[in-house]
């Protein structure tokens, strides 16, 4: 069993994905659950997936403890880098966190009796670094039951396994922005793990107002902005911004950029069309492109850039960010 935590409001959607898919889905304590997984592992309406998960009833601090073990054998080689993920999902106080917290205390005197070896290689920040790791998750939908998961981070699940405990990233928070969509190429940037940086080239298409092009501009990365409005009156003056007034949807660059960075106000099938164009013909080495959607019988346009996309990109995501509204966003590396 596979368990899923989906976007907020995005219950239905996720399910409708996965049934597009050709899985059933039901739903269990706010998780979405199914029997496989989909081929390509990409689900825009999914934060998390909890992959092999195992259903937890009626366990103590200790029985949840030998739980987390007990998927940890099965799952992990003895010498493998694991990360554990460990989040009470129930009330509002502080009980469900003081009760990880138990748990947490218990696992190590667990471990030296079970399988002293995976103490060893037990890596204890919960941001994934490296490929060839593994993510242990441990969720309490009360303080008996909940959903373990272990499972080595292969290609195939690497885009629908977030390194942010639960799928959850608190919204960046930036006065001087000018707007606060700068928050999505924040988020998208810490879900793929490379972030925009000092001397780096990024193309912003429909650029205006600038708040992606302000997250470039404060690394110090140069920016090329194509949009019919101009940018904030302090973004056009940076030495750092090449403002080029035309249709976003005609321009190429003359040279491949470090970034394709987009989340102009358009169709949806457009910004595919778009995205797609610019892998075909590599045209930057990373990118964050927003999806818009004008209503939910629009979604399963997505279906046809999970196809297409995966083959032309290193990685691929595609997924409702906590910053997105009625948006999906895709984001991720170009095949060399």
């Amino acid at each position: 069993m596979h368990a899923f935590i989906p976007a907020e409001g995005s219950e239905s959607f996720l399910i409708d994905e996965l049934s597009r898919s050709g899985i059933s889905a039901r739903v269990l304590n706010s998780f979405t659950l199914t029997d496989q997984l989909p081929e390509p592992s990409i689900l825009a309406f999914a934060l998390q997936t909890l992959p092999n998960a195992t259903v937890v009833t009626g366990a103590s601090i200790n029985g949840w403890a030998d739980h987390i073990i007990a998927a940890m054998l099965v799952a992990l080689n003895d010498d493998q880098p694991w990360r554990l993920h460990l989040w009470p999902a129930y009330g509002e106080g502080k009980a469900g966190q003081h009760r990880c917290e138990l748990i947490l205390a218990a696992l190590p005197e667990r471990l030296k009796k079970r399988r002293r070896s995976l103490l060893r290689s037990w890596q204890k920040d919960s941001v994934i670094t490296q490929s060839g790791e593994a993510l242990v998750q441990a969720v309490l939908t009360s303080p008996e039951t909940g959903f373990v998961s272990a499972a080595p981070i292969t290609e195939g699940l690497s885009a629908i396994l977030s390194n942010h405990i639960a799928g959850y990233i608190p919204h960046a928070e930036d006065k001087a922005a000018p707007s606060r969509a700068f928050a999505k190429v924040v988020e998208a940037e810490l879900r793929l793990g490379h972030q925009i940086e000092r001397g780096q080239t990024c193309v912003d298409l429909g650029a205006s107002p600038g708040s992606w092009s302000y997250v470039a501009i404060q690394r110090g990365a140069h920016v090329t902005a194509i949009d019919r409005s101009p940018l904030r009156n302090d973004l056009m003056r940076s030495p750092r911004l090449n403002f080029i007034q035309a249709d976003a949807f005609k321009f190429k660059p003359e040279t491949p950029v470090d970034w394709l960075i987009c989340d102009i106000i358009a169709a949806p099938q457009r910004s595919i069309d778009l995205l797609l164009e610019w892998l075909r013909e590599k045209q930057m080495k990373r990118f964050i492109v927003t999806l818009k959607f004008k209503g939910n019988d629009e979604y399963h346009l997505m279906d046809q850039l999970k196809k297409d996309a995966p083959p032309l990109c290193a990685d691929f995501r595609l997924t409702r960010l906590c910053a997105n509204k009625n948006e999906v966003t895709a984001f991720g590396l170009t095949a060399k």
